[in-house]
């Protein structure tokens, strides 16, 4: 049996990635508004367990829920518990139901596996509603002759229902869960009395009107009392816990103070009146058990506490701004959603970056219950911070880490947010481009590597335009920079680098008079082929040219300019014209250009 049992214990292990060893109580969650608890539930024992009976358990019960017609369910959570490793696939009403965490501890002086199965079921009992509720498929009876070898063969199941009803005082629910046992060793000489305080934090009480606590417990045995004891303490005093069916020297001895009922076998769902051991402004108090002999199991803690407070809280969203500008505005919105009371207005806020208070504002109403109020503002951000930064919002924060607010819980006020401020891209200086004058200096030119040689970040975009304020407006971008023609120059060209943010630089494409080619060949026939001497280069470059043609005699022939068309091999001979016989001629250009002080010479052929 011990290597089934140790195989079965492997197995849940692989299976259930939530298995978790024993796991010390500590708050699950808080519910705050007009709330109450219930528990119900029932054992599997047909009688409280001894060495020798029960024999077996059963594998169903059932439990009945009955709130009023105005009682609205918030949660309900199912727990079940038992000897072994753990059932974790039993049903509820028919339905399927596997833990959302199981729990296991050992303990006895026999070191025996005990567990507890936690699932929250708040969906299906709200569609349910009032009832019946059974458990069922809940069958560990292959352990029950092992661990009744010690007594402590039982197995349970329990629902703590949390509801809302608009008769209720404003509470706070505080849900502390885990699973820890108390193990004495009756058998020690001396004997061992075994003992565990739970701590209950995050308590803020302004009335103890109707303040009570509960308890799911397993395995508590009703004629077994040796030095058993719940207490409970407050602001320095303690308070043995005690009620008409839980004597003081006896909690755990398997009862329902929701029902009343005495035979709820080796598990407890018991609730007590704290209203005169805890006073207002009580933040925390201590729950102690002790025993020393009967093994119990403690599972659930649950407080209902009258605590009208607000609890504020802060998101900060959309940060926007501009370009080499130190100020950033951001929405924020304060919220009053998990309270029990309005949350007056004018509570400060106070905006942080790492230590240092940048800024305080104020809420501007008062918000409800469940409300918030939404808000906008623009922040200067100190020279001495960097371009990034977290941004952190504390509501209720006057600037100094203290609030004016008593609130239920005071560790949710801030709210943090990275925060990037956007500055203008570097960039590299860009030398201007020359081309050749074409003609009244119009030029071609290929700038289309400037693209990535502006940049200091590779990252950044970078788009070309003619002009300043298209670059700005980050419109008309130039598309042909390897092939881009100017008409006139100097044309400056600017250049958008950008990042988010942006940069304008520029340069000048520029032209300059290249030296002219000339082609010697002339065939005046009228065949548009070499029909005039043409000097590529030349008209509307050298403006201010003058062409001069001489034949091999030296006499001169024929004077061009800018504005005559290229010499057609036509002689000018008083009043007419003759065209000049084949053969050699020559030229002697001026360009009248600083740059070319000396006249081009050359020689030319006519051949028609």
């Amino acid at each position: 049996m011990l290597k089934k049992l140790l195989y079965f214990i492997f197995l849940l292990e692989i299976l259930f990635p939530t298995l978790i060893k024993a796991q010390d109580i500590s708050l699950f969650t808080q519910i705050n508004g007009r709330y109450d608890f219930t528990f119900i539930g029932n054992t599997l024992n047909p009688s409280e367990n001894t060495n020798f009976s029960p024999t077996f358990l059963y594998t169903q019960s059932s439990a009945n829920l009955t709130l009023s017609s105005n009682d609205r369910i918030e949660r309900a959570y199912l727990y079940w518990a038992g000897s072994g490793a753990g059932d974790t696939q039993i049903k509820l009403n028919g339905i399927d139901i596997s833990p959302d965490q199981l729990s296991t501890v050992n303990g006895t002086f026999s070191n025996f596996t005990y567990f507890s199965a936690f699932k929250d079921i708040t969906t299906f009992v709200q569609s349910t509603g009032n009832g019946t509720y059974t458990l069922s498929d809940f069958d560990i009876n292959s352990l029950v002759s092992t661990y009744a070898s010690n007594a402590t063969q039982f197995a349970g199941w329990a629902i703590l229902v949390v509801y809302e009803n608009p008769s209720l005082t404003l509470n706070q629910i505080n849900i502390y869960q885990g699973l820890e046992a108390l193990s004495p060793n009756p058998n020690a000489i001396p004997p061992l009395i075994d003992n565990m305080t739970i701590q209950l934090n995050n308590l803020y009480l302004i009335s103890n009107t109707g303040a009570k606590i509960g308890f799911i417990a397993w395995e508590g045995d009703r004629f077994i009392q040796v030095s058993e004891r719940l207490s409970f303490s407050a602001n320095g005093t303690t308070n043995i816990l005690s009620n008409p069916i839980n004597p003081s020297n006896n909690a755990f001895n398997g009862t329902n103070t929701e029902t009343n009922a005495t035979n709820l076998y080796n598990m407890d769902l018991d609730v007590y009146s704290i209203e005169n051991y805890i006073v207002p402004g009580t933040t925390s108090a201590t729950v102690s058990l002790q025993s020393g002999q009967d093994y119990v199991m403690l599972n659930t803690v649950v407080t209902k506490l009258n605590s009208q407070l607000p609890d504020a809280t802060i998101v900060l969203e959309n940060p926007t701004s501009t370009c080499n500008s130190r100020e950033v505005t951001i929405d924020f919105t304060v919220s009053n959603l998990n309270s029990t009371e309005i949350l007056q207005a004018n509570t400060p806020i106070t905006f942080y970056i790492g230590t240092q208070a940048i800024t305080t504002t104020y809420t501007q109403s008062i918000i409800p219950i469940g409300g918030s109020e939404n808000g906008t503002i623009t922040l200067t951000i100190p020279t001495t911070i960097p371009l990034t930064f977290t941004l952190t919002a504390v509501v209720d924060d006057t600037g100094n880490g203290s609030g004016i607010r008593p609130e239920l819980i005071e560790t949710n006020n801030s709210f943090q947010i990275e925060i990037e401020l956007t500055v203008a891209p570097t960039f590299n200086p860009l030398e201007n481009l020359t081309s050749c004058n074409l003609g009244l200096t119009r030029g071609l030119f290929d700038f289309s590597n400037y693209s990535e040689l502006v940049k200091t970040n590779l990252s950044d975009i970078v788009s070309f335009h003619e002009s300043y304020n298209d670059a700005v407006q980050n419109i008309n971008p130039i598309t042909n920079s390897s092939n881009y023609e100017a008409i006139t120059t100097p044309k400056e060209i600017f250049i958008r680098i950008d990042n988010s943010c942006f940069s304008i630089t520029s340069f000048l494409l520029l032209t300059e008079n290249c030296p002219p080619i000339v082609y010697n060949a002339v065939s005046p026939n009228n065949d548009t082929t070499n029909d005039t001497f043409f000097i590529d280069g030349l008209r509307d470059v050298f403006v201010n040219f003058e062409l001069l043609i001489y034949n091999r005699w030296g006499k001169h022939l024929w004077t061009g300019n800018n504005n005559k068309p290229d010499w057609d091999g036509y002689i000018q001979d008083g009043v007419s014209s003759t065209i000049a016989p084949d053969g050699t001629y020559y030229y002697i250009l001026y360009l009248n250009d600083p740059n070319y002080p000396e006249p081009l010479t050359g020689y030319l052929y006519i051949n028609k």
